[in-house]
């Protein structure tokens, strides 16, 4: 079994090679290492982007939390004092209180708003990813519009005459001169379904 896989294989080799197809193989080997490469490196960078908005929102939040906090803990003491008698010990008192949790807002914010920043710069891999995605894209559509090309021209002649009865009609992606163009997946899966494939 072992003899005539590898007789297959060499047959199947030498007549690739014969019909120049050798070097389209040896461009799809290189190729898709090199996709496989570039959606590795869309996937780290999604991740450390990912990482990067997960940490500045977990020390962000504290930060909100304690100017809420703060806000409500000041509000309740000025009612309370408003309530009450007059006390110019007691309105001291709520006035530093309140000079402290203004500096500390102040500081609050200026942290929140790098925080912030740094989300906003997390997102800077959306156009390099996007950039490489679309790259790996038309890889992908080149090598299976080569792959059904040669399905196409290596096809018995009454084979494709029934493929071509209505699978290769309708938008053409390249007309000039090439009738055998199909242009959507469900053309491609119908072509290959006709094929046996």
């Amino acid at each position: 079994m072992l003899a005539r896989i590898g007789q297959m294989t060499r047959s199947l080799h030498d007549n690739l090679r014969g019909l120049g197809f050798d070097k389209l193989l040896a461009q799809a080997a290189h190729d898709i290492p090199d996709a496989r490469d570039r959606l590795d490196y869309v996937a780290r960078m999604t991740e450390q982007a990912a990482q990067r908005v997960l940490t500045a929102t977990e020390l962000a939040s504290p930060l909100q939390e304690r100017v809420g906090a703060g806000a409500d803990a000041l509000e309740s003491g000025w009612q309370e004092a408003m309530q009450q008698p007059f006390s110019e010990e007691r309105y001291r008192q709520l006035a530093s209180a309140t000079l402290a949790y203004v500096n500390q807002t102040r500081s609050d914010a200026g942290a929140t708003r790098q925080h912030l920043l740094d989300i906003m710069m997390a997102q800077d891999f959306q156009d390099l990813t996007g950039q490489v995605i679309r790259k790996v894209t038309e890889l992908a559509q080149g090598l299976e519009q080569q792959l059904l090309q040669l399905l196409i021209d290596y096809t018995p002649a009454e084979q494709r005459r029934e493929a071509a009865n209505g699978l290769l009609n309708g938008p053409q992606i390249n007309p000039a001169g090439n009738s055998d163009v199909v242009s959507s997946q469900g053309q491609v899966d119908d072509l290959l379904e006709s094929l046996g494939f």
